[in-house]
């Protein structure tokens, strides 16, 4: 869940550091907030579209501040945020690069955003036995589970959006489930697909429960069900930060790299 991203990420440029105003993004009832202190960050601003969340927020130590906004259309002003933070909500965004640019407007110079989302191999198991079984049963298929941007499309979506000194990493957890109905009243309420069909028929769902369970069970009678999270990080520029070298002015070769060895232990 939510909650587990400031555990799985761990920043060592940033631990040195306090924060004095953060924003988190897609907050939720808060799970990022009680994971953080007063000596990392100050005063956290929350922001969600959906209001009804914060009427069940966690507690914390940190002062917050709870907002009904829109990540596409953040009510800041440029240059506000130390920090922004968003944790496995930006696969609901419809427009991912405008909410990037959002991002990276609200950010202080040399402040930096630390996100994590669902990536392109989420749930495959599922859509593949779902397209399956729509295939054989009806002819022909359309999607049930919200699109996942692909990894090798998000660096270059930050670098436009104006983040550099990026970082992107990729991990995956699987979670068992006794089946398919289990997995799909899981992920009840968390489609977004536009152009998905409001039902699916019983004959269909039958189908697809056992495709699922021949090509993915597990030998105990489960099924996985895999989440695939991408893990980023992007500074926003500042005079400060430290610059590449210029083009042409490497002194080393890299077919001396082979040899590196024999120099490190040369007299």
């Amino acid at each position: 869940g939510r909650g587990a991203f400031p555990r799985r990420v761990t920043f060592p440029r940033l631990s040195r550091r306090t924060f004095r105003l953060a924003l988190d993004i897609g907050s939720g009832r808060g799970h990022i907030a009680r994971h953080l202190n007063r000596e990392v960050i100050e005063k956290l601003i929350q922001v969600d579209v959906a209001e009804n969340v914060f009427k069940s927020a966690v507690e914390s130590e940190i002062p917050t501040v709870s907002v009904v906004a829109d990540e596409e259309c953040l009510p800041f002003k440029e240059d506000t945020f130390d920090l922004v933070v968003s944790s496995l909500s930006l696969h609901w965004v419809n427009d991912l690069p405008k909410a990037f640019r959002e991002i990276h407007q609200v950010l202080k110079p040399d402040g930096v955003f630390i996100g994590a989302m669902f990536g392109g191999d989420t749930l495959y198991e599922l859509r593949c036995s779902l397209q399956l079984a729509e295939l054989e049963r009806e002819g022909g298929f359309s999607p049930h589970v919200s699109p996942f941007v692909a990894v090798s499309d998000l660096g270059h979506l930050l670098s436009r959006a104006g983040f550099n000194t990026l970082t992107v990493d990729t991990d995956e957890i699987q979670v068992n489930y006794p089946g398919l109905f289990e997995v799909m009243e899981d992920l009840q309420g968390n489609n977004c697909s536009w152009n998905r069909k409001p039902l699916l028929h019983r004959d269909t769902m039958l189908a697809a429960a056992a495709i699922y369970k021949e090509m993915y069970g597990n030998s105990d009678g489960s099924v996985p069900a895999t989440f695939q999270i991408f893990y980023m990080i992007g500074w926003k520029f500042h005079e400060s930060q430290a610059k590449p070298a210029q083009r042409g002015s490497a002194t080393v070769s890299f077919g001396d790299l082979a040899k590196i060895d024999k120099f490190l232990h040369q007299k």
